[in-house]
C-alpha cells in the first residue's frame, strides 16, 4: 500500500538586499491538505526574534508533535482492540537537538512521556506492551533515525 500525503509551504519577501544580508523573517505558511492553514517560523532558538516568531509552530516541535501524535493514536487503536478503556492521555515530548555521528546537527533524540489513565486498573506490564507496539507500528517512527524512548511516569 502506498499513499502520498502533501501539503503546501508559503514563504515571501519583498527586499533582495536585506534577504542576502540575512535580515529576513522566516514566518511561514504550511497549508494542509485539508484547508487548514498554521503559522510557521524558525525556533527563535536557532534564529533570533525578529526573525523568528516563538508564538508560532517551527519544525522541530512539529517532529516531536508528530512522533508523539502517531505514537499515541497506535497505542488508542490496540487498547481499543485489547478492550481497555482510555480515559485520557497527555504527553509532553521532548526532542534533543545536537551534532549526530556525521557532525551535524539532528533531532538525535526524542522522548515520548506519555501519562495514561484507564477507567479500569491496568497493570504496568500491559501498558508497557501497548507502548511497545505502538512504537513499533507507528509510520513517523519508522521513518526516522533519531532513538525514540518512552518514558511512562
Amino acid at each position: 500500500m502506498s499513499q502520498e500525503i502533501s501539503a503546501k509551504i508559503h514563504w515571501e519577501h519583498q527586499d533582495a538586499k536585506t534577504f542576502q544580508k540575512g535580515k529576513y523573517s522566516r514566518t511561514h505558511i504550511w497549508e494542509l491538505d485539508s484547508g487548514n492553514q498554521i503559522d510557521a517560523s524558525s525556533s527563535p532558538h536557532i534564529v533570533p526574534v525578529p526573525f523568528s516568531d516563538p508564538a508560532f509552530i517551527d519544525p522541530e516541535e512539529a517532529f516531536i508533535c508528530s512522533l508523539a501524535s502517531c505514537h499515541m493514536l497506535f497505542f488508542l487503536s490496540i487498547a481499543a482492540k485489547k478492550g481497555i478503556s482510555i480515559l485520557r492521555y497527555d504527553d509532553t515530548p521532548i526532542g534533543m537537538l545536537a551534532k549526530n555521528d556525521s557532525n551535524k546537527m539532528a533531532m538525535t533524540e526524542v522522548i515520548l512521556q506519555p501519562v495514561v489513565k484507564t477507567w479500569e486498573e491496568l497493570d504496568p506490564e500491559t501498558l508497557r506492551e501497548i507502548h511497545e507496539s505502538a512504537h513499533e507500528n507507528c509510520f513517523i517512527a519508522n521513518s526516522v533515525k533519531s532513538v525514540i524512548k518512552i518514558k511512562q511516569n
